[in-house]
C-alpha cells in the first residue's frame, strides 16, 4: 500500500489535496483581448491542486473553451459571476475567492 509524503496517511486516505483547496487565495477577473473578446482571468492557485483537473470542470460546467497558462485559468468569454459558485462546490473557501 502506498504512504502519502506530505500526511503519512495511506494513498486512498490521503487529505493533502483537499487541504490545500481550502488555502488558496483565488482571483477571479476579466481581461479584454484582441477584436473586443472578453476573456475570464482565474489566478492565485499554488502546487497541491490539480489544475488541469480544476480547468476541464469549469470548461464543463460553463460550456466553453479555456486553457491553463502558468498557473492561471483562461476560460473564453464573461463567466465571472458563475465562476465562485463552482469552485465552492469543489471544496475550495468561499472566503478566500476574491471576484
Amino acid at each position: 500500500m502506498e504512504i502519502c509524503p506530505k500526511c503519512g496517511l495511506p494513498a486512498p486516505a490521503c487529505v493533502c489535496n483537499e487541504i490545500a483547496k481550502t488555502q488558496q487565495q483565488i482571483t477571479v477577473g476579466t481581461e479584454k483581448r484582441r477584436f473586443g473578446k472578453v476573456n475570464t482571468v482565474i489566478s492565485g492557485f499554488d502546487d497541491g491542486v490539480d489544475i488541469k483537473d480544476i480547468t476541464k470542470q469549469l470548461k464543463m460546467k460553463r460550456a466553453c473553451g479555456g486553457t491553463v497558462k502558468n498557473n492561471i485559468i483562461e476560460l473564453q468569454g464573461n463567466h465571472q459571476g458563475h465562476i465562485k459558485p463552482i469552485l465552492v462546490s469543489m471544496g475550495f473557501n468561499e472566503e478566500h475567492i476574491n471576484e
